[in-house]
């Protein structure tokens, strides 16, 4: 069994191209006042509380002047204990007290028509007013609870899902790989102490959590010990390091994938518990240097890491009708094999048959 404790003496050796201007994490100038992050969930197509409020009101202003027209229309019906005629003001001033349901008994219905009017046209106009004075109320005292209730719904689905930590351009292009691959947006979940990227990331419709990866509290809002897959694509390496280390520690069967900046600290990341170590440095590094001496062989290359058009690298499970086959008999170019936990290349002679079990990775042409 691989040990996942960090070893003090290489960690302190770590190295980070910002570890002279930073203080160890990428959260360290983000307040957090519950100690966790707080998840924030894509913007769903709503009208904005101003407005929903504005159209109530002249909702409520109309149902108002209604009552107060159907009121003094039939004025004479109705008698005013000041023994004055009723007027278009004091139309409005019983409209106003009958729909508050204040009723002060000095403007009163006495003929028939007063009356039944008030029994077929006031009593539901006095109805409607009141539910949108109270339906804006209750919609703006139970707005958090929605929310409370959005978010608990959104934990009690959320199996095998991926969790992106760090939502910069590794992250953001790593989901945009996932999505191009079909996996729905509702099994991403982004983690990052950075707001702006926390918003980016809402605007693209991914579920965000807000707070440092480095605490397992954070990787608990995004649900991490139930996820699938893990990407650590954090600005730096040390930081890189600590997050590995508390992801795997949240969960055993994950797959983690961790990009790193300095090639040496590759190793460290991989004692850590990463499955899969990608130095982006090293690897821009060597893309320059095959474009230079071959330029075709680049552009090859950087349509293989680029999705969309062109040539994508794919794994898929063996077909019935590949099984005990070649993999040169597959439709597609077969780079490599997977039969269990080994990877298997192509010129490989146990991977000279396909099994059913088996996984093949091959090179497709996609797009049109």
């Amino acid at each position: 069994m691989t040990d996942h404790r960090p070893r003090t003496g290489r960690a302190a050796r770590l190295r980070s191209p910002r570890s002279r201007t930073g203080s160890g994490t990428d959260a360290a100038t983000v307040p957090e006042p519950d100690g966790g992050g707080h998840v924030l969930l894509p913007v769903e197509a709503t009208v904005a509380p101003l407005r929903q409020v504005a159209r109530r009101l002249a909702v409520a202003a109309v149902v108002l002047v209604a009552t107060a027209f159907i009121v003094y229309a039939d004025r004479g019906g109705y008698h005013d204990n000041a023994g004055h005629p009723l007027g278009l003001l004091d139309a409005f001033y019983y409209a106003t007290v009958t729909l508050s349901t204040t009723g002060y008994g000095d403007i009163v219905p006495y003929s028939a028509g007063a009356r039944l009017a008030n029994i077929l046209l006031v009593t539901p106009l006095r109805v409607l007013f009141l539910i949108i004075l109270v339906g804006t109320t209750l919609e703006v005292l139970t707005e958090r609870t929605r929310r409370q209730l959005r978010i608990r719904r959104w934990r009690s689905r959320m199996r095998e899902h991926t969790v992106i930590v760090g939502y910069g351009s590794k992250g953001r292009h790593a989901a945009r790989t996932l999505l191009g691959q079909g996996v729905p947006k509702d099994l991403i979940v982004t983690v990052d102490p950075q707001p702006k990227a926390v918003d980016a990331a809402n605007s693209d419709g991914l579920t965000a959590v807000l707070g440092d990866a480095t605490r397992s509290e954070t990787l608990l809002r995004a649900e991490l010990p139930r996820a699938a897959r893990v990407v650590v694509a954090t600005q730096r390496d040390d930081t890189a390091v600590l997050v590995t280390l508390s992801a795997r520690q949240l969960n055993k069967r994950a797959t983690i994938a961790a990009a790193v900046r300095e090639e040496e600290n590759v190793p460290l990341l991989r004692q850590s518990g990463a499955t899969v170590v990608v130095t982006s440095s090293s690897s821009a590094g060597r893309l320059l240097g095959m474009s230079m001496m071959s330029p075709h062989v680049g552009a090859v290359l950087e349509d293989l890491l680029t999705h969309g058009e062109g040539l994508e690298v794919r794994e898929r499970p063996v077909t019935r009708s590949e099984s005990g086959r070649s993999p040169r008999a597959c439709a597609d170019l077969v780079v490599a094999v997977v039969r269990g936990n080994r990877l298997l290349g192509f010129n490989d002679p146990e991977a000279e048959t396909l099994q059913l079990t088996d996984r093949v990775i091959t090179i497709t042409q996609t797009g049109g």
